[in-house]
């Protein structure tokens, strides 16, 4: 039960971040400014992992940031695809 809750809870924290930026501004300045935010906490989550692990805060945190980049983009892609935006 405390692991579910505390994934639940990480989980949530974490989704919020990048829509924070729209709570104060829309349109484009909106989207770029949620995804400085985001591969930033990327990057963060990362060197945090770093921490728990043998390797460089650096190297994981570019690791983590690779993995927003790839996802970011694949979910933008299927946007457009689905026409989920416009």
């Amino acid at each position: 039960m405390q692991s579910a809750v505390a994934a639940g809870i990480s989980t949530g924290v974490g989704a919020i971040i990048p829509v924070l930026p729209f709570f104060w501004m829309g349109g484009t300045a909106g989207v770029l400014a949620a995804a400085a935010v985001s591969l930033a906490a990327h990057f963060l989550v990362g060197v945090a992992k770093s921490l728990f692990t043998l390797r460089s805060w650096w190297s994981s945190g570019l690791e983590m940031t690779a993995a927003g980049v790839i996802v970011g983009g694949a979910t933008y892609l299927l946007g457009l695809l689905f026409k989920v935006a416009g």
